[in-house]
């Protein structure tokens, strides 16, 4: 499913119009940064769907491994994390003008998000890569005082520093809310007002179970949706209950066959996700392939205009796990919440083998026996 207006054709002495020019330039600028870019087709492209599918494969041969030179010469950061097929780190390329994107389109929907609650102090735990680098400075460009919590800290110095800074706004990971909670006697101590996630998918059940733990309401947790390539992809807007595409970002929807992949097809309602982005330049993001399933991917009308959203993230398909170790699945997470009041979920991938580990006090054989018989789980371990 494509959503969005073609690149047409014009004839002779007919002016280009601004979806054509966006095109036209757009592809200019990949060529121009990424000269293999322009042997991917014979012919120009006249439609969407005649630009290739950037997979992993064709990144790996051309992008992740190699090296990269801005056109005009000026440095390049890199950001490296795993993924490829060869176990080689990927590495991921930003000039200056792709990180101020990058900022000032997280300050803008952060903004949007606090921007009536009083929201004075800002701290963040986010781990390493992108996203923990450009945390403080989207703080400071809110003009939110703000501290970061080093990853290399014990879980205990994580409850303490929270406890101390008391943040107004928690900028986090749920694999990194998930121990902080397990950990903390009573994470209300800490008097956060507002939670933003990133990382690993945020379900409706664990957002809620999050919000009560910290008393506080289901609104004043936002998930966003992002990749180490392309940048912030969506936010959740609750008003909606659907994730929201930011601005200068154009989705696609495909099937399984499209990219050939080995599994079982989609539900009629599911996607792999496709992105363009026409803000990010130092990576060739013409229709990146995300390998992310979206549901009711659809544009809808939002005072006046339209923007593209989509219902849930499902899950991820292809080789890659997003984020390494932890996949949050909505349908697991669904089952587990619906027994467990209080719980922490890691889905690993052995070999064609889905795995569970689920953490809780509350979890007992018969409740275990029973989350494993509704969600179809082979393997589940459990801890208390």
């Amino acid at each position: 499913m494509l959503i969005y207006i073609h690149i047409t054709t014009r004839k002779k002495g007919k002016k280009m119009s601004a979806a054509e020019r966006n095109w036209k330039q757009k592809a200019n600028e990949v060529t121009s940064v990424f000269p293999w870019y322009k042997d991917l087709f014979s012919c120009t492209p006249k439609n969407l769907e005649d630009f290739p599918l950037m997979t992993a494969e064709l990144l790996e041969q051309h992008y992740y491994t190699q090296p990269l030179t801005s056109p005009d010469s000026t440095p390049l950061h890199v950001y490296q994390t795993s993924g490829t097929s060869s176990k080689v780190r990927k590495q991921i390329y930003y000039s200056e003008a792709d990180d101020q994107v990058y900022i000032n389109l997280k300050t803008d929907v952060f903004h949007q998000f606090i921007k009536d609650a009083g929201v004075r102090t800002a701290m963040a735990d986010m781990g390493t890569g992108h996203a923990a680098s450009t945390a403080l400075k989207i703080f400071d460009q809110l003009h939110l005082h703000s501290q970061e919590i080093s990853f290399q800290l014990p879980i205990a110095e994580h409850v303490k520093q929270l406890k101390d800074f008391q943040p107004d706004l928690f900028y986090t990971m749920p694999s990194i809310l998930d121990h902080l909670v397990y950990a903390a006697e009573n994470p209300a101590e800490f008097g956060i007002k507002k939670i933003i996630l990133v990382g690993e998918i945020a379900t409706k059940p664990w957002i809620k179970r999050m919000a009560q733990l910290f008393c506080i309401q289901p609104t004043d947790i936002m998930d966003t949706y992002g990749s180490i390539e392309i940048g912030t992809i969506a936010y959740y807007s609750h008003e909606h209950d659907r994730y929201l595409l930011v601005d200068g970002m154009l989705a696609e929807g495909i099937g399984v066959e499209a990219i050939n992949l080995d599994i079982d097809p989609l539900r009629e309602d599911e996607q792999i996700l496709v992105l363009t982005s026409f803000a990010r330049k130092m990576f060739p993001a013409i229709r990146f392939v995300t390998y992310d399933v979206v549901r009711d991917l659809k544009p809808i009308q939002i005072q006046g205009e339209w923007r593209q959203s989509f219902k849930k993230l499902v899950k991820r398909v292809g080789t890659e796990l997003k984020h390494g170790e932890k996949i949050s699945l909505y349908d697991i997470e669904e089952i587990v919440y619906r027994y467990l009041p209080k719980a922490g979920i890691r889905v690993k991938v052995s070999g064609n083998a889905l795995r569970v580990l689920i953490q809780s006090p509350f979890l007992e054989e018969a409740v275990k026996h029973q989350i494993q018989h509704e969600s179809n789980i082979k393997y589940l371990r459990s801890e208390k």
